[in-house]
């Protein structure tokens, strides 16, 4: 997995410098992505509470058709559903998976909150089937965490 603390360390970084939270999604899923072989799409859905839907802010990887994701929905959608992340390691297994690509075999949704408070998700896919371990989970985590942060912050 990435270096969760380098990660984290410059995103607060870009916080101090002012950057808003557009800016540090973009580097975080880019980052994520570009410093894990394992993983063959990352990207950020935000949490539209009015439509009660998930929008695909930024991704890398493949182009999805999956822009917007009903909560409840496949992976992304139950996650915020249920107020948790999901780490799922067969999608086959899923009843509602909206694939992307047939190839994902695994996923990963962590979910970016402050306390209660969803603002969205980081979603990893893989090729590999059972990619991602509980410290995989953790170091996602902390990634939203900070994210959370600067969303909150932008909300007072």
């Amino acid at each position: 997995m990435f270096d969760v603390k380098e990660v984290v360390r410059e995103l607060q970084q870009m916080r101090d410098d002012g950057h808003l939270s557009d800016a540090l999604l973009r580097r975080g899923v880019r980052m994520i992505a570009s410093s894990d072989k394992r993983c063959s799409w990352v990207g950020v859905y935000l949490l539209n509470k009015e439509g009660n839907e998930l929008w695909l802010h930024n991704y890398v990887g493949m182009p999805t058709e999956h822009a917007k994701i009903q909560v409840g929905q496949g992976v992304c959608g139950t996650a915020v559903a249920e107020k948790k992340n999901q780490n799922v390691a067969d999608v086959s297994e899923v009843e509602n998976y909206l694939v992307c690509n047939s190839d994902v075999q695994s996923e990963l949704v962590v979910l970016i909150r402050a306390g209660d408070e969803i603002f969205g998700e980081i979603d990893l896919d893989s090729e590999d089937p059972k990619a991602f371990k509980p410290e995989d989970e953790a170091a996602v985590e902390a990634v939203a965490d900070k994210l959370a942060e600067q969303l909150m912050a932008e909300r007072r």
